[in-house]
């Protein structure tokens, strides 16, 4: 994946982590794993179906839970909130009222600050920034392997949570 993803230039490009996603496999009742640039897993997708919300859950390599993202039965469908392995809520997503030529999404993350995804999230081709500083892009480019994509986190960022907004567009775009 390093001779694919490798164009990424400027200051601190070899911290940056690189992960390879599977779309269209980010449903509820899904269970895969993420992989790193170097094709090692890093984070495992539970999709939880049986419930009385659907959701999905992201674990480290050791099976513990860093995040869930829950499907609300009585919710509008174009807000998502991510919790904690306490259940407290750490981020709310949220599609922008107004977007006239590219997807536009809001994460209001608690404790922390608020983020804008621009893009094309059915075709996985957006950013995601924090004011005007680049968080995360995500494109399927990088990748010539069929239903697969790439996310590219900029060093200092929570990549558990990065890589769970990923999921959570993703499950609302191909929903």
């Amino acid at each position: 994946m390093r001779r694919v993803m490798g164009g990424l230039r400027g200051r601190g490009a070899e911290s940056i982590q690189r992960y390879k996603m599977h779309e269209k496999l980010i449903s509820i009742g899904d269970d895969y794993w993420i992989e790193n640039e170097a094709g090692e897993r890093s984070f495992y997708v539970d999709g939880k179906a049986l419930r009385l919300r659907d959701t999905l859950i992201i674990k480290d390599v050791q099976g513990n839970e860093l995040y869930k993202l829950k499907e609300k039965l009585l919710r509008a469908r174009d807000t998502m909130d991510i919790l904690d392995a306490k259940d407290e809520t750490v981020a709310t997503i949220k599609k922008a009222l107004i977007a006239p030529l590219r997807d536009r999404w809001k994460v209001e993350v608690v404790n922390g600050p608020e983020m804008d995804i621009q893009g094309n999230i059915l075709d996985h081709e957006y950013k995601i920034d924090a004011g005007r500083e680049k968080v995360a892009e995500v494109s399927k480019k990088w990748f010539r392997i069929r239903d697969t994509y790439g996310v590219e986190i900029e060093p200092g960022q929570d990549n558990a949570l990065i890589l769970t907004i990923t999921a959570a567009l993703d499950q609302t775009a191909h929903d």
